[in-house]
């Protein structure tokens, strides 16, 4: 860092990227961090939905992290909750299947059944 200006950028930066995690208005994403999430993969699904919803300048997306969800054997898992409260639980979630829920399920509303704790369990 080497002036005043590049500090006010780094500051603008991470400001936008709490700001990402902290809106409450619209769908929330949350990801399960907890040891077993994290072991499983849970960090880079995370930093793919935050980097997609950027990418699309989706700012009525709230992303956040939670501990243990209770279903470690499906690791990393992945809430998605409507503004009305309605909630789709995805598992077994990598940062292929987070770019497919963002462009499908936050971006067009369909829900990627394939990838729901109700599929899985019906396997």
């Amino acid at each position: 860092m080497k002036s005043l200006a590049e500090l006010e950028a780094i500051r603008n930066k991470a400001l936008g990227e709490v700001a990402m995690r902290a809106n409450k208005d619209g769908i929330r994403i949350v990801v399960g961090m907890a040891t077993c999430g994290i072991a499983a993969g849970a960090r880079p699904v995370m930093n793919v939905f935050l980097e997609e919803l950027k990418k699309r300048n989706l700012n009525n997306v709230n992303v956040t992290m939670t501990g243990c969800i209770g279903v470690c054997r499906l690791e990393p898992v992945v809430e998605v909750i409507d503004s009305e409260g309605n909630k789709v639980t995805y598992v077994k979630m990598d940062a292929e299947k987070a770019a497919r829920v963002v462009a499908e399920h936050i971006v067009n509303g369909r829900v990627c059944v394939d990838y729901t704790i109700g599929a899985e369990e019906n396997k």
